[in-house]
């Protein structure tokens, strides 16, 4: 959050029920599907993510070399997004995209859909925000949903991060909960990838839920794995 550009940032967990929970079993993104506890999310100022760039490579290689950076880890999924669109449940109330890290949901989905090639992504896209969404957002405990496009990360990165996979394919999405997803799963957010994979359009890598952490705290260490 000290970084440059960065203005709103939360961290989230998946303790081991939650991960039990992650669907399909077999995922191109997490290998096997329940790899991963903790999921960072950062929203970055408009047109500054090459600035920020710069800033955030030139100081992770000095944490680096100062021995200051966590290496006992694995990185599932490490990419910087450009937002496409974000679908709310209650149109004009309620908290916006840019409030959603802010605000103190209860919990947060990520789903990676691949559309079928690179030319159809539009298309998958255009059907996620006119027709799906909207029909699965419809009395549920998510208020909004927000649809990423991933970008690559610089040669100059570190080299424990692998290069984004999907640049021209997939769709990254958020989905913002207001009751703990454990609350809600199999009513709300269950076959999303069989309603994907109906569209003819794609098909879903990654649907994995999570809560917030509290910070300073380490409550579900215990629960990781």
């Amino acid at each position: 959050m000290a970084m440059p550009w960065i203005y709103a940032g939360r961290r989230w967990v998946a303790t081991r029920d939650l991960q039990r929970l992650r669907y399909p079993a077999k995922s191109a993104v997490a290998q096997p599907v329940t790899a991963g506890c903790y999921l960072s999310v950062y929203w970055l100022t408009e047109d500054r993510y090459a600035e920020h760039m710069r800033w955030t490579v030139g100081i992770n290689k000095r944490l680096n070399r100062d021995g200051r950076v966590f290496q006992e880890r694995t990185h599932v999924l490490t990419a910087f997004h450009d937002r496409e669109a974000t679908v709310y449940r209650d149109g004009a109330a309620g908290p916006r995209d840019h409030h959603a890290l802010d605000h103190p949901y209860a919990g947060l989905v990520l789903e990676v859909v691949e559309s079928e090639s690179p030319e159809r992504r539009g298309e998958l896209l255009d059907w996620l925000t006119a027709r799906h969404l909207p029909r699965r957002l419809a009395g549920s405990p998510a208020a909004l949903v927000t649809v990423f496009r991933p970008t690559p990360l610089p040669s100059n990165r570190m080299a424990y991060v692998k290069q984004v996979e999907g640049v021209d394919t997939r769709l990254t999405l958020l989905w913002f909960l207001e009751r703990d997803p454990r609350m809600c799963w199999e009513e709300y957010l269950t076959g999303l990838d069989a309603d994907v994979e109906r569209s003819g359009l794609g098909r879903v890598e990654f649907v994995a839920p999570f809560i917030p952490t509290i910070p300073g705290t380490d409550r579900y260490v215990a629960g990781l794995r």
